[in-house]
């Protein structure tokens, strides 16, 4: 078939029922009409979907910096469903569960995949634990690490997991061992139409290195950050902030991100990597950041969410002398984009004022 925005493939179905584009906007009206949040999320979006434009305007995620209205081409939407199905050996027919907002990107490109791909997609309530009430084996999904943690007895009645929106850490890498389900972490943006890359993070073949799916290559920039050639889905290199290691052409490790990096008296050190090593032991949320010093320039400081663990000192042991924190910083509440990305400069902010 032509695989084009224009068209339904013939396999999709969206609860159960196969949709044309014209039986599609009647149901994008209904939904937009129902009683529940998410479902008219759905419709709001298959409107938009199904209109007369050739683009669709999103929000990029605001992790970094505001969250600024973008355009992204539809074509260029079906070109990264077709990448996914191509790297995860989609086919039609088989079954996927989309249980994340469709407000942001990751909830709309779901339902791209499947109308694309011919997907039979089930829609839930995006929540914690969306398998909770459910009774059905699916052969894709997508969710949030705290999704993912908070679904783990229920996990494998999934074939293929893709992990989005946060690194993964090493608490859930060690759990999803221990699982059937093939669990792969992702790596993209808004601009980059969700992930670009994925690296499978449990079973024999687990990775410390991203893939590229197909029609996408990559390169540094004088800072060592990633670029990415995908003239699929974008028509200039995208150009990241994120500092990467290039193993091949297509692949490359995450180290962290640029307006992270710490100059600590001369010694680079990337707050992610930090942030590993200290997963296991602290139970809230937190992240390493810095601040002034005389004699260093910056010294390396953790800032907590809630109240700071009893002997803080102790959570140290596995950092070298220059990883250590200088000061452990409590602040009530992270400031957060609208999708619960914490923005650590707000937060940063919020603590001095």
């Amino acid at each position: 078939m032509m695989y084009t925005y224009k068209n339904v493939h013939q396999g999709f179905r969206l609860d159960g029922k196969h949709y044309n584009l014209e039986s599609l906007k009647t149901l994008a009206i209904n939904y937009s009409k129902a009683k529940t949040d998410y479902l008219r999320k759905v419709g709001a979006f298959l409107l938009d979907w199904t209109d007369n434009n050739d683009y669709l305007e999103v929000k990029t995620s605001g992790s970094t910096g505001v969250p600024k209205p973008i355009r992204l081409s539809k074509e260029a939407m079906c070109n990264s469903a077709l990448a996914t199905g191509e790297f995860f050996d989609l086919r039609p027919g088989q079954k996927a569960l989309h249980c994340l907002p469709t407000e942001f990107i990751a909830g709309k490109m779901m339902l791209v995949r499947a109308l694309m791909l011919g997907l039979e997609i089930d829609v839930v309530q995006p929540e914690a634990n969306p398998l909770a009430a459910v009774n059905t084996n699916y052969d894709f999904c997508a969710m949030t690490p705290f999704q993912v943690t908070a679904s783990l007895e229920n996990l494998d009645t999934i074939k293929t997991l893709i992990i989005g929106g946060a690194p993964v850490g090493t608490t859930l890498v060690k759990a999803l061992m221990e699982k059937k389900v093939n669990a792969f972490e992702t790596y993209g943006m808004t601009e980059t139409i969700t992930h670009i890359a994925a690296k499978p993070v449990n079973g024999p073949f687990a990775d410390s290195c991203f893939k590229v799916l197909p029609n996408v290559s990559i390169a540094q920039d004088n800072r060592g950050c990633l670029v990415i050639n995908a003239p699929r889905l974008s028509k200039v290199p995208i150009v990241t902030n994120d500092i990467v290691k290039v193993h091949t052409p297509t692949a490359f490790e995450w180290l962290g991100r640029y307006d992270n990096v710490i100059n600590s008296g001369g010694i680079k050190l990337f707050p992610e990597q930090i942030e590993a090593k200290l997963q296991d032991k602290i139970k809230q949320r937190f992240f390493i950041a810095s601040e002034p010093d005389e004699n260093l320039g910056a010294r390396v400081i953790l800032v907590i969410e809630g109240k700071s663990p009893v002997n803080a000192s102790q959570l140290f042991s596995g950092l070298s002398k220059y990883e250590i924190p200088k000061h452990v910083y409590t602040i009530t509440k992270f400031a957060e984009t609208p999708s619960g990305k914490v923005q650590r400069s707000k937060t940063l902010k919020l603590l001095i004022n």
